[in-house]
């Protein structure tokens, strides 16, 4: 056993990695700065000591590894400072340190059948649903997912170490590991994406487009990462491929060495026939299982089918898994419904109903509307949204956010804190979109124009200042 330290323990990366060594034993503890659920309440209830802040002084701790999160740089301040003195310190004592990525690939990963999900969006929805149908199934699998699926509560389990091969001498006997595969770089000292730290045997390449534009060039540069990750799964293994992505097509073309299974196309191996609600699976053209569930959209369709396909590598069957998402609840931050308020002086109407997403990428963004529009057919949708991730805050993709919010009634956007102007970007929207430059005068702004019946979708992937609470709160007083 080892005491770690982890530096940016409460992104949902290493606040899982913590959880997973928390629960082999370690002792964990960690430093953040700026937390908000729902890491930093999964990490309070795990017990593990937060210290607020990257000062040197923590090097006194002298835990057995620093586990350094991306998020750590040797940036300097306009005066020249470290922000991150910690790291410096590491360095000047000649501290050992390594990689979040690295250290789970040692102490956790290896000799398991690893799962792992990777793709521009999806990555966290898909990971839990193939989570969701290897425990239904009875193969008990660890996990790493980006944020806390709801059917087990946490985020992060190390799972079964060792399963008994059945009279077949199938897969089951190789204890297995599900993990969302993110092809952000793994450290400031190791740019590769972190996801070709974790060798698996079954790969799902989800889709694939440009995004993380503080790290990526362009697209090629992605799709250079991407086989990397390719490469490193074994000749015995599965990679299951979005067949509708012309991007992952070009990736395989690169070089394949593994079995490749497609979905989504009416001719890739695993497709969809129906509503995103209640669809039938097709296997290779033949009907082999229905799925009925609560989920809504096209792209959480895709993401079945991926999972499904995933899942048959290791022995679970169509019809099973389709069961088994009869009864997936989704993951926190995904469409949850945060407030039902009926309004004053109609209590009798619809309420107003608040949902918190995790999207922030224009093309996430206009699939999580488009499943809410599905859903609610006529009814009016207020988007409140803010371009908070690295890639949208330089404003690359800011022209395609009008198309994003094609199928809402009124945007509202935080602007504040962006280098390029949110009010001009949104112009084709006319008076459907509006700005404000701070937290409260944007729920001001939606608590004003909501009606019953509205569906409030709040967007971002960070806390957003608890702009939630602070709508519901508005309409409460109404």
């Amino acid at each position: 056993m080892m005491h770690i330290h982890i530096l940016g323990i409460c992104g949902t990366f290493m606040g899982g990695l913590a959880a997973l060594a928390r629960e082999a034993g370690h002792r964990v503890t960690g430093c953040d700065a700026g937390v908000y659920p729902p890491m930093s309440d999964q990490l309070r209830a795990l017990g593990i000591d937060l210290i607020e802040g990257f000062g040197a002084d923590q090097l006194a701790i002298k835990p057995d590894m620093f586990v350094v999160g991306n998020t750590v740089s040797r940036s300097r301040t306009e005066a020249g400072l470290a922000k991150f003195p910690l790291i410096e310190a590491i360095l000047d004592a000649g501290a050992p340190y390594t990689s979040g990525p690295q250290w789970l690939a040692e102490h956790v990963l290896q000799g398991r059948h690893v799962l792992a999900v990777a793709g521009t969006h999806g990555k966290t929805t898909t990971t839990a649903m193939l989570t969701w149908i290897l425990e239904c199934a009875g193969l008990q699998p660890g996990f790493l997912v980006g944020g806390v699926p709801l059917n087990f509560g946490v985020s992060a389990r190390l799972g079964a170490t060792g399963l008994a091969p059945d009279d077949a001498g199938s897969a089951s006997d190789s204890p297995f590991f599900v993990i969302e595969a993110d092809e952000y770089d793994t450290a400031f000292f190791d740019k590769r994406s972190k996801f070709v730290h974790y060798r698996p045997r079954t790969a799902v390449l989800n889709n694939l487009e440009f995004d993380h534009a503080d790290i990526f060039d362009n697209l090629a540069a992605i799709e250079r990462q991407f086989h990397h990750l390719v490469r490193t799964v074994p000749g015995s293994g599965r990679i299951v491929v979005n067949g509708f992505e012309e991007s992952l097509a070009r990736v395989l073309h690169t070089g394949c060495w593994s079995t490749v299974r497609s979905f989504g196309t009416p001719v890739s191996d695993f497709s969809a026939v129906g509503e995103p609600g209640d669809f039938a699976v097709l296997q290779a053209g033949e009907s082999v299982a229905r799925v009925q569930w609560a989920m809504g959209g096209v792209h959480n369709q895709l993401n079945a089918l991926a999972a499904i396909a995933a899942a048959e590598h290791v022995g679970v069957s169509a019809s099973d898994a389709a069961l088994a998402l009869a009864r997936f609840e989704n993951v926190k931050r995904r469409m949850e419904v945060r407030a039902r308020i009926a309004l004053s002086g109609a209590p009798s109407a619809e309420p107003v109903t608040i949902y918190d997403d995790f999207a922030h990428h224009p093309t996430a963004i206009r699939t999580t509307v488009n499943g809410l529009r599905r859903s609610v057919g006529a009814a009016r949708i207020l988007a409140v949204f803010e371009p908070r991730s690295n890639t949208m805050k330089l404003g690359t993709m800011k022209a395609q956010l009008p198309w994003s919010l094609e199928e809402v009634d009124l945007a509202f956007c935080h602007g504040g804190g962006l280098g390029w102007d949110a009010t001009d970007a949104l112009v084709p929207m006319g008076q459907r979109a509006q700005v404000a430059l701070n937290i409260d005068a944007l729920a001001a702004m939606v608590a004003a124009q909501a009606h019953p019946g509205d569906h409030i979708l709040c967007m971002s992937n960070g806390g957003f200042g608890g702009v939630h609470d602070k709508i519901a709160k508005l309409l409460r007083g109404r």
